[in-house]
C-alpha cells in the first residue's frame, strides 16, 4: 500500500509538446510575452535589461507561454547583433538561457527544457548556476518517472547548490532514493531536512514512509503519529495531517491492530477531504472487533453524506449489514431498500453522465474560462446543464496523470484561442495598412516635388562651399588679396583695369595716369593691410555656410527617413501576412487534431471511471437485493418463531390452569391463543417438559 505514497509540495508543473515550440515564431508575430523561473530571485533588484525584467514579471504571474515567447525573442535578437556585448541584455544572458529551460519545465515541455538546461551545463557559466541547472534537469527526469536519470543529474552537482533551492534539491534527492529502493539513504537526508519551513509536513510524511518501507515499522509509525497529531488552519496542511492519520489507521487495521487503529481514524477532521474514508474505516474497526452497535455510529453519520462518494455508497450496505448482525432484520431490510433506491438513482445519473460525455458536453465544460476563476471549478461543472456528474470524477481528476492530460488539453485550447485572436489581428493589420496607403499616397507627389527643390538647393550650396573652401586652401599657400575683395572692390578693380587698357590705346595725360595708379595703390594697400582680418572673416563665413548646409542635409535625411517610413508602413506586408495566415491555419489544423486526441483521452478516462463506478453500484445493487431478500426471510422466520413461542407459552398457561383447578375447568374455559378457540373434541396434549415445569417451580 506504500508503493506510490511519496508526497511532494505543490510545484508549478501549471508533458513536453513540440507543438508549442513550433508555434513560438507565430507568437512573436502576433504578441510578445514569458513562465515562473526559479532562476530569477524575486529579491534581485539588479535587472539591467527592461525586456528581461518584463519577461520575468510575466513569469511570476504564471503566464508561462507569454514568458517563453518573450525570452526566446530576446535571445534570438541578441544573437543577431553585431556587437552583442553592448546590449544590456548581455548581463542576463546566462540567466536567460537557464530561465528558458526552467520556464519550459513549468510549461511541462520536458524535452525542450532538458535541452536548454543541458546547454547551460556545457556552457561557460558559474558553478552555482550549473548546480541549479543539474537540479532542474533531475526534476525533469523525476517527473517523467525516470529516477535513475534523475539521480545521474543530481550526481553532476559539485559543491552546494544556491541556498534558495538547497532544501528542494535535498528533498528531491531523498524522493529519488525512495523510488530506487534506497530507503536508508533517504531516511538520512530527510532527517537532516526536518524543521525546514518550506517543506513542513512533507518531510515528516516521507520520512515515515521511508522508515516503514525500510523495515523500521516502529519508528515509522511513531514519526507518522507525531505528524498526525498536528493541527493547522491551512486546509492543505491539515489535509496532509488527515491523510497521515487515515494511512496509519488503515495500516494498523490491515495488520490486525484494531484497538490501535481506531484513534487514528478519530483524529481525522469530520469535514475534511478524508473524513468519509475515515468514518468508513472507523466503522470497520468496530465491526471487525464484533462491536456492530458501535460500528453503526460512524456508518450512520456517513450514510447521510453526499451519495456520490464511494465510501458513502459502501456505508449504505454496511449499515444494514450491522443491523443484520444485531438480529434487527426488519431495520436491515428497510436500509437495504433505501440503498437500492439510492443505487438505482445513481446508476441512472451515471448513465446520463456517460451519454453527456459522449455528446462532447464534458469537454465543452472544461473549455470554459470559469475554470480559472471559480474555486472548486471541477465540482461546479456539474451545475452546467448537460454536464456530467463530476463528483464521481473527483478522485480521477485529482490524479497526477489526469491533471497532466487536463492541463495539456486546456493549454492546447488556449493556444487555439490565441491563434484565432491572431488571425483576427491579421485582418486588423490589413485594415491599418490599407488606411495608411490611402493616407500617404496622395501626399507623396507634392512631397517629392519639395524634396527635389530641397535637393537642388543643397547641391548649389554645396558647390559654393566647395569653391570657397578651395580658394581658402589656395590662399594658405599663396597670398591672393584679390580673392578677399568685396564685390564693390572687385567692381572698382575691374573698372581700373579697363581704364588702364584704354590709356594704353589712347593718349592720356600724365595726371590721369597718376590718378589711376594712385587709386590702384590705395585699393591694393587696403587689400594688403586687411588681408589677415579678411581671411579670418572668410573662415567664419565658411563655417556658417557649413552650418547652413548641415541644416539642409538634416532636413534632407529627415525627409528620406519619413518617406521611407511612410512607404514601409504599408508596402511589403502582403507576403508576410499571407505566410503568417497560412502558418496559423496550419497550426490550427494541428491543434484541432491534437485537441481531438487529447479530448478523446480525457473522455475515455472519464467514461471508464464512470463505467467502473456504475459497475460497482450494480454489484452493490445485486448484493443489496439478495441481502434484502435474506433480511425479509430472516425477519419472517424470526416473526414465526416468536408467534410459535407465544402459542407455546399460551398452551403452557392453559395447562397450568387446568392442573391448578384439578381438572374442574373444561377446555371451553381456557382462553384462546391469538384469537383462535381451542379445539373442543380433545384436550391439548402437553409434553413432559410442560407438565414438569410447574412442579419444578413449586419445589423451588
Amino acid at each position: 500500500m506504500f508503493e506510490r505514497l511519496v508526497v511532494a509540495p505543490a510545484v508549478v508543473g501549471r508533458s513536453a509538446r513540440v507543438l508549442l515550440r513550433s508555434l513560438l515564431p507565430l507568437a512573436v508575430s502576433g504578441a510578445l510575452a514569458a513562465p515562473c523561473a526559479a532562476a530569477l530571485d524575486r529579491k534581485d533588484e539588479g535587472v539591467k535589461d527592461l525586456f528581461f525584467g518584463a519577461a520575468m514579471y510575466e513569469a511570476h504571474q504564471d503566464q508561462f507561454f507569454d514568458a517563453i515567447v518573450q525570452l526566446d525573442t530576446e535571445l534570438n535578437q541578441y544573437r543577431r547583433l553585431d556587437q552583442p556585448e553592448l546590449d544590456p541584455f548581455s548581463a542576463h544572458l546566462g540567466q536567460a538561457q537557464f530561465s528558458v529551460g526552467d520556464l519550459e519545465l513549468s510549461y511541462r515541455m520536458h524535452l525542450e527544457a532538458g535541452r536548454a538546461i543541458e546547454a547551460v551545463l556545457k556552457g561557460n557559466v558559474p558553478q552555482p548556476v550549473k548546480n541549479e541547472a543539474a537540479y532542474r534537469l533531475a526534476k525533469i527526469h523525476y517527473h517523467k518517472q525516470q529516477p535513475r536519470n534523475a539521480l545521474h543529474a543530481l550526481e553532476m552537482i559539485e559543491g552546494r547548490v544556491p541556498e534558495r533551492v538547497r532544501p528542494e534539491e535535498q528533498f528531491l534527492r531523498a524522493r529519488v532514493y525512495m523510488e530506487l529502493g534506497r530507503f536508508a539513504e533517504a531516511v538520512a537526508l530527510l532527517r537532516d531536512l526536518k524543521g525546514e519551513p518550506r517543506l513542513e509536513g512533507f518531510v515528516e510524511f516521507n520520512l515515515g514512509i521511508a522508515l516503514l518501507k525500510s523495515g523500521d515499522a516502529e519508528r515509522g509509525v511513531a514519526e507518522l503519529t507525531a505528524l498526525g497529531k498536528r493541527r493547522s488552519a491551512d486546509p492543505a496542511q491539515q489535509g496532509l495531517y488527515d491523510k497521515t492519520n487515515l494511512l496509519l489507521g488503515t495500516y494498523l487495521m490491515d495488520a490486525g491492530e484494531l484497538e490501535l487503529a481506531r484513534p487514528y481514524f478519530d483524529r481525522v477532521q469530520l469535514e475534511g477531504p478524508f473524513s468519509n474514508r475515515a468514518l468508513l474505516g472507523a466503522g470497520w474497526v468496530e465491526a471487525r472487533a464484533g462491536r456492530y452497535d458501535r460500528a453503526l455510529v460512524p456508518w450512520k453519520l456517513l450514510q447521510s453524506r453526499q451519495s456520490t462518494n464511494e465510501a458513502v455508497q459502501e456505508s449504505m450496505l454496511a449499515v444494514p449489514f450491522a443491523y443484520g448482525k444485531l438480529d434487527v432484520h426488519s431495520t436491515a431490510a428497510v436500509n437495504y431498500g433505501f440503498a437500492l433506491d439510492k443505487f438505482g438513482a445513481e446508476i441512472d445519473k451515471l448513465t446520463d453522465s456517460i451519454v453527456s460525455i459522449r455528446e462532447g458536453k464534458f469537454l465543452e465544460a472544461l473549455r470554459r474560462k470559469e475554470a480559472d476563476q471559480v474555486k472548486n471549478w471541477v465540482v461546479t461543472l456539474r451545475d452546467i446543464p448537460g454536464a456530467p456528474e463530476t463528483h464521481y470524477l473527483l478522485d480521477l481528476m485529482a490524479s497526477n496523470d489526469y491533471q497532466e492530460f487536463l492541463r495539456n488539453y486546456r493549454d492546447l485550447n488556449d493556444l487555439h484561442e490565441r491563434n484565432e485572436s491572431w488571425l483576427e489581428s491579421l485582418v486588423a493589420y490589413e485594415d491599418i495598412i490599407g488606411q495608411r496607403r490611402d493616407y500617404y499616397e496622395p501626399l507623396l507627389p507634392g512631397l517629392d516635388q519639395k524634396f527635389r527643390q530641397l535637393d537642388a538647393r543643397i547641391q548649389m550650396r554645396t558647390e559654393e562651399r566647395d569653391k570657397f573652401a578651395a580658394r581658402i586652401e589656395q590662399m594658405l599657400v599663396t597670398r591672393r588679396p584679390d580673392y578677399l575683395a568685396t564685390a564693390e572692390e572687385q567692381e572698382v578693380l575691374a573698372e581700373l583695369k579697363q581704364l588702364r587698357l584704354r590709356a594704353r590705346n589712347q593718349v592720356v595725360g600724365e595726371e590721369s595716369l597718376r590718378r589711376l595708379e594712385r587709386l590702384e595703390g590705395v585699393l591694393e594697400f587696403r587689400l594688403a593691410t586687411e588681408y589677415d582680418a579678411r581671411l579670418t572673416e572668410a573662415y567664419k563665413h565658411l563655417e556658417q555656410l557649413n552650418v547652413e548646409i548641415e541644416k539642409l542635409q538634416k532636413a534632407y535625411h529627415s525627409y528620406v527617413r519619413s518617406r521611407q517610413a511612410a512607404t514601409h508602413s504599408y508596402t511589403g506586408y502582403n507576403d508576410t501576412i499571407r505566410n503568417l495566415r497560412a502558418r496559423l491555419r496550419q497550426s490550427q489544423d494541428r491543434l484541432d487534431m491534437l485537441m481531438a486526441r487529447q479530448g478523446n483521452m480525457l473522455e475515455t478516462l472519464a467514461i471508464d471511471e464512470l463505467d467502473r463506478r456504475r459497475a460497482q453500484l450494480e454489484n452493490y445493487q445485486i448484493k443489496a437485493r439478495f441481502a434484502l431478500a435474506d433480511s425479509y426471510d430472516r425477519a419472517n422466520e424470526l416473526q414465526e418463531q416468536r408467534e410459535d413461542q407465544r402459542k407455546i407459552e399460551a398452551l403452557q398457561k392453559a395447562a397450568e390452569v387446568i392442573i391448578d383447578d384439578g381438572g374442574q375447568s373444561g377446555p371451553e374455559d381456557a382462553e384462546p391463543v391469538d384469537g383462535e378457540p381451542l379445539p373442543q373434541d380433545s384436550p391439548p396434549e402437553l409434553d413432559s417438559s410442560a407438565e414438569s415445569a410447574p412442579s419444578q417451580e413449586a419445589a423451588q
